[in-house]
């Protein structure tokens, strides 16, 4: 790619984050909330690390990635290109493997998608011995991710499973749980699904008070997703534009 494009594609990202920051900010005033409470996390699955640079210039500190080993590849290029190691956080925001789960835990600062107990000791004993051998430098931060629609090819924890993986996590020396991520069901009103979620989260900081993490909301549904307490908003159309790549 050469300059005239690079900097076309640069104008091209910033133009549309302005708009989407812009979408977030509107949305928090109607809900009556602090913009600062709501975190922008930038959807970078399917696109190359040149994107996430110039997300990065612009002022993006996190990025949410979804597939290995496109992941592993995408953040050693971006760390060899612009040379920032800890000033970013890389969420694990798409459904996990067991078998990907070693992977993915040396570059994953938080996980969105755990739902299920061996989920939850795959990754416990994969970032113990990463620990061990001294190449992750403390534990795992994870999400729940709740199951609004009981729908088992989406993933997700029942609603009524919830406390009890809660309280495995919270017992697990190497995660650390930060709160809950849901998706709403596919055709569903998107404000009677984030309603239902708020609801779970309350039942959750009862005992888990530092759980405070909401990640919920996508590009075509952030505004519902705010109105009902969401604290981080997964965008990657509104941003970046089509997935580039398609198949997996």
């Amino acid at each position: 790619m050469g300059r005239r494009d690079d900097t076309a594609r640069r104008d091209e990202i910033a133009s549309a984050l302005t708009a989407v920051r812009a979408r977030l900010e509107a949305a928090c005033r109607d809900a009556g909330r602090d913009p600062a409470e709501v975190t922008l996390l930038p959807v970078t699955k399917f696109f190359p690390a040149s994107d996430v640079r110039i997300l990065y210039d612009l002022g993006c500190r996190g990025f949410g990635e979804s597939r290995e080993p496109e992941a592993s590849t995408k953040i050693a290029e971006f760390r060899a290109d612009s040379g920032v190691v800890d000033a970013v956080l890389w969420h694990m925001i798409g459904r996990l493997q067991r078998n990907k789960v070693k992977s993915v835990v040396r570059w994953a600062d938080m996980v969105h998608s755990l739902d299920s107990v061996r989920l939850a000791d795959a990754l416990d004993a994969s970032v113990g011995a990463a620990r061990d051998a001294g190449t992750r430098s403390g534990p795992l931060e994870v999400l729940l991710q709740v199951s609004l629609d009981t729908d088992p090819a989406r993933g997700g924890v029942a609603v009524a499973g919830v406390d009890a993986l809660a309280a495995h996590v919270a017992a697990s020396p190497n995660l650390v749980l930060r709160g809950l991520m849901s998706v709403p069901p596919l055709d569903s009103d998107p404000d009677e699904a984030f309603g239902r979620l708020a609801v779970v989260q309350a039942g959750v900081l009862r005992d888990h008070p530092d759980a405070t993490v909401l990640s919920a909301g996508m590009t075509g549904d952030l505004e519902a997703a705010i109105r009902h307490g969401s604290t981080c908003v997964r965008v990657g159309t509104a941003i970046l534009g089509r997935r580039p790549i398609i198949s997996e």
